[in-house]
């Protein structure tokens, strides 16, 4: 299977090279380079691709706000966004997270580290890299209010496992530290989502560290 992949941002050096690694990789193809949000939002509906990485600055709609059009809350279909940025816009970043984004990238991040974004994204894994995420979680996501009572409480692997999301696991990560099955975590992520009104483990993880389940 060949991962799709839209860029966009406003540097062509920044487009350019990362078409340059992604098209390298035998599983990937850049399928539109764009400069501004509003062609990143109008190509990403017309094509439909797996991934979406998209700069926070641009001009006509910045990332945020394409980032809410393609992923946000009430898009029927939504898309999977990878926010691409440098760490002291940390406060964008908090806002593409409550906007749909399902990852974030630093630009000086390296071919490596992009192309594991990319992949995680495509498998629907969030948190790529908990040196970057962690860091970045822990700055924005400091407890803001006591959070609302749950309607349905979540069970205690329930918490190990978000505990552990919110640390940057991917899910066999979770699964050998829980030592369970993969299909279990599935399962406790499944019952999570429902019970937290969530959409993607990176809105488990800025959840888990307003509410102060991880600190």
């Amino acid at each position: 299977m060949t991962i799709r992949v839209l860029i966009a941002d406003d540097q062509e050096l920044v487009r350019t090279g990362f078409q340059m690694i992604l098209d390298a990789q035998p599983d990937m193809r850049v399928v539109a380079a764009v400069a501004d949000g509003a062609a990143a939002v109008a190509e990403a509906t017309r094509l439909r691709p797996d991934v979406c990485l998209l700069d926070i600055r641009m001009p006509r709609l910045d990332g945020l706000e394409a980032t809410r059009l393609l992923a946000g809350p009430g898009v029927e279909n939504p898309m999977r966004v990878v926010i691409v940025t440098t760490f002291d816009l940390d406060e964008y970043v908090y806002g593409a997270l409550r906007a749909g984004a399902t990852g974030f990238l630093l630009k000086d991040s390296g071919p490596t580290l992009l192309v594991e974004a990319v992949k995680a994204a495509a498998e629907g894994e969030s948190l790529v890299s908990p040196s970057v995420t962690v860091r970045l979680l822990r700055h924005l996501a400091q407890p803001r209010r006591s959070p609302a009572p749950l309607p349905e409480p979540l069970t205690e692997r329930e918490l190990d496992v978000v505990r552990l999301v919110a640390r940057g696991r991917t899910n066999q990560e979770v699964a050998a530290e829980l030592f369970v099955s993969l299909s279990t975590v599935k399962t406790h992520l499944g019952s999570i989502f429902t019970k937290l009104g969530t959409r993607n483990r990176v809105e488990i993880a800025a959840w888990a560290w307003e509410s102060g389940v991880v600190s």
